[in-house]
């Protein structure tokens, strides 16, 4: 195989710390593979002393793979593993741990679950919360960070504080380590314990990891150590492609690595073999401004191609029509479905999208788990309103909105299975103002019953109060209120497309089980099988397609309306940048000029990738 002249480079490399820039569709893979091979061609380095490592265990085993097919199928002794597979092995030799000391993610939701209820905290979104604090932990742990200097996103300090003790404690009083633990102890272990760390330095004396855009402080400071003291470390990566900061990841790290070893090597691979000229320099003149960042000029190893497309269309429901009609278009002129991808900036977005693609019969594939608007909290206390006004008073139901917004009604107040306001009433008699609040309830619930769907919505956001509630909600959580109230909207826009709610509710119905349709599917890999690929942008990163559309190109969306700080706006445009190079061939991006009867503004990244204003 003919190499360039940069992977060549890199690839022969002999001894010392290198830094490899890998730009999108480089050959990054190819590279790290064929340096392990050429390590052991020149017979001065045993197989067993080279460690490769990855993020992901599928990652790993793709490597592996590619390296065992260079070597002709023959088994060699050279390591390939995650972070955590790795550690874990370490822990495993040292302490005796086994696969069954590790928690499980049912374990740790179930010790949060446990905690909350002592401290008797009440939240409508129990799983995102505990989800969010679990996040939290991993990134305190992670970066090696004092508790007490820790600000917490989702919930006040001092609760923040008890949850993480509490947790710590439950993992402790049950013999088991999460995986984060897995990091902390192995840093601990090498530093309090020289004579492991020598002996595990002499196991492995090259260490090669990919995408080291990822990694997180206590990663890099324990293979710091490892690679003492020849510093045999080959990394690769792609500073323009960190767009994981949310878990932890740094780039900054990445880019102080040559602070860290003045005297490492860097190359750069900056010829891109998948993407046509016309998208790597729209690509390229997005990521340029950016501040933090390698400077790099990647140049396209392809023809021209046809122009980046950027469509603006009147509202977002034309712009999910016009994408599944060019989708249409497309198959009808010979490209297969699975060479198309819709991306899209977070999973709440394509609903418009996939209710047209279920409308035209297209089939798609999801890459995440696309969450069921209408199982949403928020949908189900909207919802349970309509079905309280349609008839249906049955305890379960009223609980859903009954103190949403808050009327200081308790759950001993509805004593029946179907419930009767005239009792509730009664057992409020000493307290009129309750009683009021009720009598006030049910003229909305007779209102309710009257009207078309996005009325009832409407009226049940603004006259009955519940954005409002979302609102104080949002307060507590340490929220954007606009988080929540978009859900209410999203909801409401799907309402305005009916006319009764008995047609409304038989749509939420097939749209439910077109997603768990979805979710059984999961397990093939993308791009397998004939379906539209549709996914968010972090679930792009890796893949590649044909024809990519990018929807919902609109400031509040990408970047996000929680990027307020420079190094958030950074990464949200390294997360577009990705998306930009997923395409081989066709890149549209797709924007709207209105949405919940609200004006948009196109993204900046739009201005950026034309390098002037565009109309």
């Amino acid at each position: 195989m003919a190499f360039n002249e940069a992977q060549q480079e890199a690839i022969s490399h002999k001894e010392g710390p290198i830094l490899v820039l890998a730009g999108p569709g480089s050959g990054k893979t190819t590279v790290l593979t064929e340096r392990v091979r050429a390590l052991l061609r020149d017979g001065c380095v045993r197989p067993e002393n080279i460690l490769v490592i990855t993020f992901t265990r599928a990652a790993a085993r793709e490597m592996q793979s590619r390296f065992e097919h260079l070597m002709d199928g023959k088994k060699v002794p050279v390591t390939f593993g995650t972070f955590h597979s790795i550690f874990f092995r370490i822990l495993k030799l040292a302490y005796g741990y086994e696969a069954g000391n590790i928690v499980r993610e049912e374990q740790r939701v179930r010790f949060l679950k446990e905690m909350m209820e002592k401290e008797e905290i009440e939240t409508e979104d129990e799983a995102d919360f505990i989800a969010s604090v679990l996040g939290e932990i991993s990134a305190v742990k992670g970066e090696m960070m004092d508790l007490s200097c820790y600000y917490s996103r989702n919930c006040p300090e001092e609760i923040f504080k008890r949850l993480y003790h509490g947790y710590e404690r439950r993992l402790r009083e049950e013999g088991l380590i999460d995986f984060d633990d897995m990091l902390v102890m192995c840093y601990e272990l090498f530093s309090q314990r020289k004579d492991i760390l020598s002996a595990w330095q002499r196991k492995y004396t090259y260490i090669l990891i990919d995408e080291f855009q990822d990694i997180n402080r206590i990663q890099y400071e324990i293979v710091r150590m490892m690679a003492l003291p020849e510093n045999n470390l080959f990394i690769v990566g792609d500073d323009d492609q960190s767009i994981y900061r949310f878990r932890g990841a740094r780039p900054e790290i990445m880019l102080g690595f040559e602070k860290d070893y003045p005297g490492a090597k860097r190359v750069l691979l900056n010829r891109n073999y998948r993407s046509t000229k016309t998208i790597v320099e729209a690509a390229g003149r997005l990521i340029v401004h950016n501040h933090t960042r390698f400077p790099k000029d990647i140049q396209s190893r392809k023809g021209m191609g046809p122009p980046v497309r950027t469509c603006f269309y009147p509202d977002a429901k034309d712009e999910a029509l016009a994408v599944v009609k060019e989708i249409m278009a497309y198959r009808d002129g010979g490209y297969a479905l699975s060479d198309i991808a819709v991306l899209y900036r977070t999973s709440l977005e394509p609903r418009l999208l996939v209710e047209r693609l279920m409308e035209y019969n297209i089939p798609f594939r999801t890459r995440d788990s696309l969450p069921n608007i209408y199982e949403h909290w928020i949908s189900r206390n909207i919802l349970a309103y309509i079905r309280a006004a349609l008839g249906n008073l049955e305890r379960g139901n009223v609980l859903e909105f009954i103190n949403r917004p808050k009327r200081y009604i308790s759950r001993d107040a509805l004593e029946t299975a179907v419930v009767s306001w005239e009792k509730v009433k009664s057992f409020y008699q000493d307290k009129e103002w309750i009683g009021e609040r009720i009598e006030q309830l049910e003229f909305d619930l007779r209102a309710i019953a009257e009207m078309k769907p996005a009325a009832a919505v409407n009226y049940i956001r603004k006259a009955v109060g519940y954005n409002d509630y979302l609102k104080e909600y949002a307060h507590f959580r340490r929220m954007k209120e606009e988080e929540l109230l978009e859900v209410a909207d999203q909801l409401q826009e799907s309402a305005a497309g009916f006319s009764g709610f008995e047609e409304w509710f038989a749509h939420m119905e097939e749209y439910g089980k077109e997603l768990e349709a979805q979710a059984r599917n999961q397990t093939e890999p993308m791009g397998k099988g004939d379906g539209v690929c549709l996914m968010t942008m972090h679930g792009s990163k890796g893949l590649e397609y044909g024809i990519v559309y990018i929807i919902d190109a609109n400031e509040g969306v990408t970047p996000h309306r929680k990027a307020v700080l420079e190094a958030d706006v950074e990464e949200e445009r390294r997360m577009f940048y990705v998306a930009m190079t997923r395409a081989r061939e066709r890149l549209c991006i797709c924007a709207a000029k209105e949405r919940y009867g609200k004006k948009l503004e196109p993204s900046r990244f739009i201005r950026e990738y034309y390098g002037k204003e565009k109309e």
